[in-house]
């Protein structure tokens, strides 16, 4: 693919964002192979839109990710996900965070709705701008923020009512 002055071509994007679209992907859809498919899809759809869609590649792909875990989400009917278990041993010089930990965090995680899962991810794990969120997310500032803040609420809540921690 003929790469424009200034413009990364679709490959050099693939090379360097798919990582971070993986571990996205992972953390709204709650498993390794789903996250595959959903970032397959998504890199699928984007590569003949790719010269269009150049400036703003991260927000689409996001965006698609999304919008294929709905997809799936529909087709299967509605089910709780559950996160693998980490492969990794809790660090044991750390004395407040455990495996058991991770489950209940995963396990509470799971039970938002794709849209404040997907922009709690966003803001606090890659540590996005709300601005970044409702561009990736198709919405106003203000919705972004009001999903943060609404998944934040309902975690609070969860906690405070002694549910899944």
């Amino acid at each position: 693919m003929a790469e424009s002055v200034g413009r990364p071509s679709f490959e050099d994007f693939v090379l360097r964002r798919s990582e971070a679209l993986q571990r996205f992907a992972y953390l709204v859809t709650g498993n390794r192979e789903d996250a595959r498919d959903v970032v397959q899809e998504a890199l699928i759809g984007l590569y003949p839109r790719w010269e269009r869609v150049t400036d703003r590649a991260e927000a689409y792909a996001r965006r698609s990710i999304l919008n294929a875990n709905v997809s799936r989400w529909r087709k299967v009917g509605a089910e709780l996900l559950a996160f693998e278990p980490d492969a990794a041993p809790a660090d044991p010089s750390d004395p407040y965070r455990t495996v058991d930990d991770r489950d209940a965090a995963a396990r509470l995680f799971v039970t938002l709705p794709v849209r404040q899962r997907a922009a709690l991810v966003m803001r606090f794990y890659e540590q996005a701008s709300y601005a970044e969120i409702a561009e990736a997310l198709g919405t106003a500032e203000a919705t972004a923020r009001s999903l943060v803040h609404r998944a934040l609420t309902s975690l609070r809540s969860t906690l405070q009512e002694g549910g899944d921690a």
